[in-house]
């Protein structure tokens, strides 16, 4: 098995399967050449079962219809009325400020809250059920009590959305096909 290798001062051997299903070793400085090559060994079975896992995940990707950019900018504009309602909405329940809300076409991330309050959120959501909307936007404003993800943080969401676990199911089990139907750049 061939890899890319990557020498750091960090402490640990670990490894990565990208996308295209290319292996990365990332290693410490003075790790000879054969410790690094008993952990690949060590872990070969995985690597394969990852990069089978991304073979696949590149098939369904295929068959996927991609959004036009007319489909995008309809998306953008349902999701800044529905979307902006929903902030509106939880922050005033979760007595909570906000600065600009701000609606893009991400390819990650479904939204992100910045340290002076200002919102992004994905215009993909729209492709998404309304318990899932309601959560990313409550993960978000929780972020305005708690700019990190302690249990401090999971209580705001849970106070507001008891049930927000299946809301992130749903996101872990459907999140990629929604993000893949963003256009090819």
């Amino acid at each position: 098995m061939t890899a890319e290798l990557i020498r750091s001062r960090r402490k640990t051997l670990s490894l990565q399967v990208r996308p295209d299903g290319s292996v990365l070793v990332r290693a410490p400085l003075l790790t000879s050449k054969h410790e690094i090559q008993r952990f690949l060994d060590r872990h070969t079975d995985w690597v394969l079962k990852q990069q089978a896992r991304m073979l696949a995940r590149a098939a369904e990707a295929e068959l996927v219809p991609q959004l036009s950019g007319e489909e995008l900018n309809a998306l953008k504009k349902a999701a800044r009325k529905d979307l902006t309602a929903r902030v509106e909405a939880f922050a005033a329940q979760m007595g909570v400020s906000y600065g600009r809300i701000s609606i893009r076409h991400q390819k990650s991330k479904w939204g992100s809250c910045s340290s002076s309050g200002n919102l992004n959120l994905n215009c993909l959501l729209m492709l998404t059920p309304e318990f899932v909307r309601d959560y990313v936007v409550v993960h978000e404003l929780s972020h305005r009590k708690h700019m990190n993800h302690s249990p401090a943080f999971w209580a705001e969401v849970a106070r507001i959305l008891p049930d927000y676990k299946t809301a992130r199911a749903w996101l872990r089990e459907n999140g990629t096909a929604v993000m893949d139907r963003n256009p090819v750049p």
